[in-house]
């Protein structure tokens, strides 16, 4: 591992630390999101808390939080694999914030703002699932957890190149979703289409 690779992957995972939902909720006097509604702190809870335009602001920075680093190692010239592992350190940095004591959210906005300087196609198609999915569903949780899961096949055909990196990040959101797939199961994961 070079260090200026080692650099990277360090700085990718404070970037993915800034936690957006918590720092918007705060400079609007608003419940910490982590003690509110599902208790995750992403653009979904925000949503549930303060409605479309906060949860807006959390969506647009947490994708641009997963870009930056992504890009970044991009221009850096770095092997496919260590922008996919850039990306990974992002995202668990999302899940994992080092500035708010480990309690993080599950990077799906993230991932996919980590996705599209692989190929804006590739993004595209996974937010058109997700769109799909919740469109028909109501379910923002179900959304994410089948747009993550088809990323690999999609990948597969669009920048296979990445394929390990993709795989190995849906791997990580789909286990951070564990709690959803069993309320699911359970039929007690709640719909947010009602407040569309």
């Amino acid at each position: 591992m070079s260090f200026d690779f080692f650099i990277t992957i360090i700085a990718a995972y404070l970037i993915g630390s800034v936690n957006f939902a918590i720092l918007v909720s705060r400079t609007k006097d608003l419940p910490d999101p982590r003690t509110q509604g599902s208790h995750n702190p992403g653009a979904t809870n925000v949503y549930r808390i303060a409605g479309k335009s906060t949860a807006g602001k959390v969506l647009a920075l947490d994708v641009i939080k997963g870009i930056v680093p992504t890009w970044g190692s991009y221009y850096l010239g770095f092997t496919p694999m260590e922008i996919g592992f850039t990306a990974i350190a992002c995202c668990l940095g999302h899940m994992f914030p080092v500035f708010f004591r480990f309690q993080g959210g599950k990077a799906v906005a993230t991932a996919l703002g980590c996705l599209l300087p692989v190929g804006v196609s590739l993004g595209l198609v996974l937010l058109l699932a997700w769109i799909a999915v919740f469109k028909i569903t109501g379910y923002s949780s179900l959304a994410a957890i089948i747009s993550v899961g088809i990323s690999p096949i999609a990948t597969y055909f669009i920048a296979p190149k990445y394929l390990l990196p993709v795989t190995m990040l849906a791997v990580f959101i789909i286990l951070r979703h564990i709690p959803n797939i069993l309320r699911l199961l359970r039929g007690e994961e709640p719909k947010s289409r009602q407040r569309l």
